[in-house]
């Protein structure tokens, strides 16, 4: 009964989600840009999807590399990004290999589900700088009363989220909604943290609403 109860208000959610759609993802950008200083060197975004979040580093930056496993997306971020100078994009299976760092910033968004967990966490951290920031915004599978409370409060907010962001605008104008996941994550919050604490000692990580979490590590100053 719970099961086809949390089912039909998933599938309510889609529709109206469709209908009213807004980005999950970017809506963790300001965060991010929170926990960065004004200026900084070279930043990596992976899974940098149509180059949102990399415009908005290159902002700061002096150099900015996005990476994404999609050639499509690619394409789009390149053509979005033409004359933006210090950002730059190549398409990579970031669960193999890595454009080469150090950099002084890493910022994985929505992306580490659908990787090998610790190799890619292990990855990104070899290519931070000493002193850098890696900063990652997770999708986690709910498990507990807590992940289920902070779902349930999502609902109503999501949908005052999307339409207020819609409220008004004709349907080409309206916000782009997320790219679809593809894959349903399979660590939960718990997982997802002792795995990150034990590769980076003193990471920071919190659970979000909107169905996800996020990780702030800051490497070892030289």
């Amino acid at each position: 009964m719970t099961t086809t109860f949390a089912a039909r208000v998933s599938a309510a959610l889609d529709r109206f989600n469709a209908a009213h759609p807004w980005d999950h993802n970017a809506h963790y950008h300001p965060w991010l840009l929170r926990q960065l200083p004004r200026r900084f060197g070279a930043a990596l975004d992976v899974g940098c999807g149509s180059g949102e979040l990399a415009r908005l580093l290159g902002r700061r930056a002096l150099r900015v590399h996005g990476v994404d496993a999609d050639a499509d997306i690619v394409a789009r971020a390149r053509e979005l990004t033409a004359g933006t100078a210090p950002v730059g994009y190549s398409v990579a299976d970031v669960s193999r290999r890595l454009p080469p760092g150090p950099y002084d910033v890493i910022t994985c968004v929505a992306v580490l589900h659908h990787l090998p967990f610790a190799e890619t966490l292990a990855r990104l951290r070899r290519e931070l700088a000493p002193g850098g920031t890696l900063l990652v915004v997770g999708c986690a599978r709910p498990a507990g009363p807590v992940d289920h409370a902070l779902g349930l409060a999502a609902v109503p907010l999501n949908a005052l989220a999307g339409w207020t962001k819609n409220r008004g605008r004709p349907a080409p104008h309206r916000p782009v909604s997320m790219t679809a996941r593809t894959r349903a994550p399979e660590m939960t919050f718990a997982e997802v943290s002792h795995a990150s604490r034990r590769l980076l000692p003193g990471a920071r990580l919190r659970r979000r609403l909107f169905w996800r979490y996020t990780l702030v590590w800051r490497a070892p100053a030289p």
